[in-house]
């Protein structure tokens, strides 16, 4: 992470805390709107900590920040500004995405159980919006629903949404109107409620972690998605961002930590971490019975889903954390592209690539070959297979970042140790003695089939089976 430590924190947004604090804000000031925050670096903020209302044990949102509020008449009041913005997917590649407040995702919204909360919204699409609350309980005239629920707000206008944080928990706040459009485009964002006392279902934690999973289609040396894709999309992202530019997850060995994802992606994800075993403590719905909690390295994100897990980082190391479909760690690519494994090919393809930028292959040996291959990319674009590690290429991109666990990570700070130094002997290593030769079964001689016995089912590709008339067969 950078510039993500707790006091260069508070120091970064030292200019917007009086519109935080409400013993900072005039009576005049109060009687109009909070003055929206805007955040627009990718790097991840460090912990907001509070400073009105009540105490609470904040996130951080990965490659992302918490948005600030002002206490109003014992209200906490947000600024939300929807609007198109700049997106850097990774260092040489940005998107034309919407969001809010300058980001996509937009920042996560941080309350406490019992605060009555009020949200300003204003709209600078170029089309009119909506937010819903997404598993918050509250008023339905605040759902945010266009057309259900309240009028979509129009161009230019400012909406508020007010109501209770009712039940602690992991949420997510998204547009309810042309959604195939705008959330395609990257409007959505991070909600946290946290509990108001001692919950026997939520343990505290060391460090808690954040992001929501998105996908896009963005065609090589283009900006701005296609909104129509359906299922074919070329990029899979933690937080709008994609590996290598995704921020690590640092902790202090022997930390309990939690991490909550969100999925408004268009398919399931199975979200994998290596070297540790967690447990599924919560969901949108809330935190989970511990009757119905057992131990996993895997759990799968629907649509419209949220998860919460939580595990002792007690290994110490660099452990991978990612989606297990192995095609949402790539970046952008064309599911069109053809197999050449077993053809030499590559003086070909840098031929046909400086006429039609956007050609591809997969290499004569595989994919890997395609990261060494150096093949030219039209501008913006990312390449599908990067980052660079201790040992040489990572090979991923998308979906996928770190968990990086060290002893001498100090309580509370989330700066980057940089690489696992690891104990002699720990590190797998080439065998250099001799080989035995493999001992290869030796195909059992088959009897010919006798003419009158019914070929076995292993011997018959396909059975046809005509179906008796009428129903009573059926």
């Amino acid at each position: 992470m950078q510039n993500n430590n707790r006091r260069n924190f508070l120091a970064g947004f030292g200019a917007i805390a009086g519109a935080v604090s409400a013993a900072s804000v005039s009576k005049v000031a109060m009687a109009a709107l909070p003055e929206p925050v805007i955040q627009t670096g990718p790097a991840t903020a460090g912990p907001l900590i509070p400073n009105t209302g009540r105490p609470y044990n904040p996130v951080v949102t990965l490659n992302g920040w918490t948005l600030p509020w002002r206490m109003n008449g014992g209200v906490k009041e947000f600024h939300l500004v929807a609007e198109p913005v700049v997106r850097e997917m990774t260092p040489g590649f940005k998107a034309h995405l919407w969001g809010y407040n300058g980001q996509s995702p937009g920042p996560t919204i941080e309350v406490v159980e019992g605060d009555r909360v009020r949200v300003f919204v204003t709209n600078k699409l170029p089309e009119h919006t909506s937010i819903h609350w997404h598993g918050q309980r509250l008023p339905n005239g605040m759902d945010g629903v266009s057309g259900l629920t309240q009028k979509a707000i129009p161009v230019g206008k400012t909406f508020v949404y007010e109501f209770v944080a009712r039940r602690p928990g992991t949420f997510m706040y998204h547009p309810h109107t042309d959604e195939m459009t705008q959330m395609a485009m990257g409007m959505m964002g991070f909600w946290v409620t946290h509990p108001k006392a001692r919950h026997p279902l939520i343990e505290e934690v060391d460090r808690d972690f954040v992001f929501l999973l998105s996908s896009y289609d963005i065609d090589p040396g283009a900006y701005t998605p296609k909104i129509m894709t359906m299922t074919d999309f070329n990029l899979w992202a933690f937080n709008s961002r994609i590996f290598p530019g995704i921020d690590s997850m640092n902790v202090r060995l022997g930390d309990k930590v939690r991490i909550r994802f969100g999925n408004l992606t268009m398919t399931n994800h199975p979200i994998h971490l290596h070297g540790h075993e967690f447990m599924v403590t919560g969901t949108d719905g809330g935190p989970t019975p511990k009757s119905t909690r057992w131990m996993e390295v895997t759990t799968d994100v629907a649509v419209g889903q949220m998860r919460q897990v939580e595990f002792l980082a007690d290994e110490e190391g660099d452990w991978a954390f990612h989606c297990h479909k192995s095609h949402h760690t790539m970046n952008a690519m064309g599911h069109d592209v053809p197999t050449m494994i077993g053809v030499d090919h590559r003086d070909v393809a840098r031929k046909i690539a400086r006429l039609v930028p956007d050609y591809m292959v997969m290499g004569e040996r595989g994919m890997a070959d395609m990261a060494e291959m150096e093949m030219p990319l039209p501008d913006n674009t990312a390449p599908m297979m990067g980052g660079v590690g201790p040992f040489g290429g990572l090979e991923m991109g998308g979906m996928f970042t770190t968990v990086k666990v060290r002893r001498e990570q100090k309580r509370g700070d989330y700066a980057d140790p940089g690489w696992f130094k690891h104990p002699q002997g720990t590190v797998a290593y080439e065998f250099t003695g001799q080989l035995p030769e493999p001992v290869r079964a030796s195909a059992a001689p088959q009897k010919a089939p006798s003419a009158a016995r019914t070929p076995a089912a292993k011997d018959v590709e396909v059975r046809v089976r005509k179906p008796a008339s009428g129903h009573s067969a059926h």
